[in-house]
């Protein structure tokens, strides 16, 4: 069926009929646009106004399907042909409508995927939800857009599930480890006091300190930790942990920038501090904004004070004394005493700082309250 020359034949038509667009319009109670379109070839007349137009321009619908008049000899033939056309072009027009629903289906589908992505918090199960819905409602879309026969539609939309469940798994994985967050598709919750591990088909991923100033994440994506032998710490670790302060190692006390982000990496840090530097005795004083025994909860403040002590000794080479001030009470340590009674002191300082030794005499020390206990009692001069 050609939409032009049927057209073009309207249009002739009209004309001999002194009609406007706008007149013949009015009179099949349609709007001129509609009439313009199908001059310009662009669509075709409703079939329950194609009677009435015909007769407004006195034709048959045989000619009008023709696009020319229809001479008696070929009346037959021309009918049946534009017969078939007919429904041909009805079965264009459904399976265009199809396609424009399948395909906003699958645009609604990667929209819901979106939105769970962007809106729901990760520990939510809802993000998961809505995420696997929106796959779904992408995947019944790119089965409704296949002409293939059912069959292959279907193995192809198994694939398309597939494929795309496995995305997400991966997106999910990307901004675990990017963000340090729990995982969307955790298939396993385990809660305990202090922790709350997720399982999840890529990691697992730790929540340490949860609910505190202090909590941190590890993600596990090799899965060689168990909550026996995980890294903890009463501190947060991306942010106190020696992978971070590392970064901060310098022979001489006294530059500030340097000093300064070591100290606000430090646990204590988040209750406020100022800092200064005795230049000629190589003394570095903190004053923190919180009283001491305010923060003393499960030993917290001597473990701060052990940690923040020996990381600071083995960072800054040359610093001799530290003075921690506080609203009740001031503590000083010097480099003398935690070389001397800090245990394996020399081993965290083993070429310039060993990290294995720092986590393994410093960091994991801090959650033995009778360790730290005693050596507070032996390097601090209250």
């Amino acid at each position: 069926m050609n939409q032009e020359k049927i057209g073009k034949f309207i249009a002739n038509k009209r004309k001999e009929q002194n009609l406007t667009q706008e007149q013949l319009a009015e009179k099949l109670g349609i709007t001129s646009k509609a009439v313009s379109k199908w001059e310009c070839g662009k669509g075709l007349p409703d079939a329950s106004i194609m009677v009435e137009l015909c007769k407004i321009l006195k034709i048959t619908v045989n000619d009008l399907l023709s696009g020319e008049k229809v001479i008696e000899q070929e009346y037959q033939e021309k009918l049946e042909q534009n017969i078939i056309d007919t429904f041909n072009y009805s079965n264009k027009l459904v399976d265009a409508k199809d396609r424009k629903i399948a395909k906003f289906m699958m645009l609604l589908g990667i929209f819901l995927i979106f939105v769970a992505f962007s809106s729901f918090p990760t520990e939510s199960s809802w993000g998961a939800i809505f995420s696997v819905m929106g796959l779904l409602l992408s995947t019944l879309g790119f089965i409704n857009i296949r002409k293939n026969q059912i069959v292959k539609k279907l193995f192809l939309g198994v694939i398309y599930f597939i494929f795309g469940f496995i995305l997400l798994i991966v997106l999910d994985y990307t901004n675990v480890v990017l963000n340090k967050i729990p995982p969307r598709f955790s298939y396993l919750i385990k809660t305990s006091d202090d922790i709350i591990l997720y399982e999840s088909p890529l990691c697992n991923v730790y929540r340490i300190n949860r609910n505190t100033k202090n909590e941190y994440y590890i993600v596990d994506s090799k899965k060689i930790y168990t909550e026996d032998n995980i890294p903890l710490t009463p501190f947060n670790r991306d942010k106190s942990g020696i992978d971070t302060i590392i970064k901060f190692k310098n022979k001489y006390v006294g530059n500030n920038s340097n000093d300064s982000h070591l100290i606000d990496s430090l646990p204590l840090a988040e209750y406020g501090y100022v800092f200064e530097i005795d230049s000629e005795n190589l003394g570095l004083t903190i004053d923190y904004h919180i009283t001491d025994w305010y923060i003393n909860e499960s030993h917290y403040l001597e473990k701060a004070l052990v940690y923040n002590s020996v990381s600071i000794f083995a960072l800054i080479d040359n610093v001799e004394s530290i003075t921690f001030n506080f609203s009740g009470n001031t503590y000083t340590v010097s480099r003398k005493q935690v070389s001397e009674l800090y245990p394996h002191f020399e081993d965290i300082t083993e070429d310039g700082v060993n990290k294995n030794n720092f986590n393994k005499y410093l960091e994991s020390k801090m959650n033995d309250n009778n360790f730290v206990e005693d050596i507070f009692q032996k390097i601090f001069v209250n």
